[in-house]
């Protein structure tokens, strides 16, 4: 295992340096670029305009443009946000707790919520029970993610005035868990149900294909509990698609959590995203790609070494 591990973490090397170059080429060639607040500014004369450009470089041809930010990235120096004018690893570095937060919560959530119910409905196929299960999964991927959030707003806040509709706590007053807990309920609520709305339909499918399986009969021939049976034997072997889904949805949960930051007010690393591709603010838009994008190499690895765990018959080579 230990020579497939270095070679796939040479392969990822080489992946995201590809990467690193489609991303910095894209963000090159926004419209406007970074130019063009200063643009619109009629104080601003061409000789300002030249010293700007010649300051952030945009004088250079890209691949020029690209070997020094690269050369700055592999030293530790991502480059200054040009709005706060901190740098932007530190940006990210305030945010990013926000973000494992909220997607670390409505990760576990979903895990609790859709492998149960999808271990249930596989149990009681083409039952009352089945039926009902399989059409809430399907409904449920079918939300609108946006409209749900404002939704929830509208209800729990607006109407109800249960719980509060943005931030991650309230202004002003000293921390408390049970204030932060009710910041999490609505975005968490948002994430978990419309995503493990899928994963109940994959788990279902999984448990499917293995709880009628010889090797499972003959657990059963020897007298175990179906529970044991379940548990131990079918959903082991059911859980290997499903952790594919997962670890190739981590990176996509960080991603996705654009929608749930934006409309809750969450002060998490994908809402710095929305907000620096506003400006645009170039060092920090590539920071945050690259750390999305590191996230899913290194998710793609994880998901072989986990298949080794869940079943010992699969060899790394």
């Amino acid at each position: 295992m230990t020579q497939y591990l270095i070679r796939r973490a040479l392969q990822s090397i080489l992946i995201l340096f590809i990467i690193s170059v489609i991303l910095f080429g894209l963000v090159s060639s926004f419209p406007g670029g970074i130019m063009a607040s200063y643009e619109e500014n009629p104080d601003y004369t061409a000789e300002d305009y030249a010293r700007l450009r010649a300051k952030y470089g945009l004088d250079q041809p890209v691949p020029v443009r690209y070997a020094r930010w690269l050369g700055s990235m592999l030293q530790g120096d991502w480059g200054n946000s040009f709005v706060t004018r901190r740098p932007a690893l530190q940006e990210i570095a305030d945010r990013l707790p926000n973000t494992m937060l909220l997607m670390g919560v409505g990760f576990i959530v979903t895990l609790v919520i859709a492998i149960p119910i999808g271990i249930i409905s596989a149990l009681k196929q083409y039952s009352l029970l089945d039926n009902i299960i399989t059409t809430l999964a399907f409904a449920g991927q079918s939300l609108p993610v946006f409209w749900f959030g404002l939704l929830l707003i509208i209800v729990f806040h607006v109407k109800l005035g249960w719980l509060p509709g943005a931030g991650m706590m309230t202004l002003g007053a000293e921390f408390s868990l049970i204030d932060r807990v009710k910041h999490l309920v609505l975005p968490v609520t948002m994430i978990s149900l419309v995503t493990a709305a899928g994963y109940v339909r994959y788990t279902r499918s999984s448990m499917l294909e293995v709880i009628n399986q010889d090797y499972l009969r003959t657990a059963r021939a020897k007298g175990l509990y179906e529970q044991t049976v379940v548990l131990r034997h079918a959903l082991r072997n059911a859980l290997i698609p499903v952790v594919t889904l997962l670890a190739l949805d981590v990176p996509y949960l960080f991603g996705g959590a654009l929608f749930t930051e934006t409309i809750f007010g969450w002060p998490g690393m994908a809402r710095l995203f929305f907000d620096s591709a506003l400006k645009p603010d170039i060092p920090v838009i590539m920071a945050v790609l690259m750390i999305f994008s590191a996230l899913i190499v290194v998710s793609n690895l994880l998901v072989d070494v986990i298949y080794v765990l869940l079943d010992p018959r699969i060899r790394l080579s």
